[in-house]
């Protein structure tokens, strides 16, 4: 679990990080440099969970490089699904990155959702969700090893 108290909003218990794939963690249906080094640091204070529709069909060899297994989205209405999924989860206990029009209603329903910048683009509706911002997913990633980096972003 990460804790941050950020000073005008309150505090964030976060459990788990629930991330799209491709675009955010891929970029045509290959893992970007230096994700699963991070994502592996990560498990020991989160949960994670990956969301894709597997896209590119290279889903197999992501869960392994990242010693994970994802969801699954069925095709129509992905984005109702990823909401879905965090709500499941307990949506104040679930921090969120995505950059896809699909990755909209997940970020907002998310306690923090992040948008990241990708070779892919960024879609207008994510980066209007999204309570952060990030260049890219590595930097994104980052914010939960600093999380003050958070609360400066934040506060009010």
């Amino acid at each position: 679990m990460i804790r941050f108290n950020i000073p005008g909003v309150g505090n964030y218990a976060i459990e788990h990080l629930v991330m799209d794939v491709n675009g955010t963690l891929a970029v045509d249906g290959r893992l970007i440099e230096g994700v699963a080094e991070k994502v592996t640091s990560l498990r020991s204070e989160l949960t994670i969970h990956l969301l894709t529709a597997d896209t590119y069909g290279g889903q197999s060899l992501i869960d392994q490089q990242l010693g994970l297994t994802a969801v699954r989205i069925r095709a129509g209405g992905e984005a109702s699904q990823k909401a879905e999924y965090v709500r499941g989860l307990g949506s104040e206990k679930v921090a969120a990155i995505g950059q896809g029009a699909n990755d909209a209603e997940m970020l907002t329903a998310a306690q923090l959702g992040i948008c990241v910048m990708s070779t892919e683009g960024v879609a207008r509706e994510s980066l209007l969700a999204a309570d952060l911002v990030a260049p890219h997913i590595l930097s994104a990633l980052e914010l939960f090893e600093n999380p003050r980096r958070v609360v400066a972003s934040l506060r009010r």
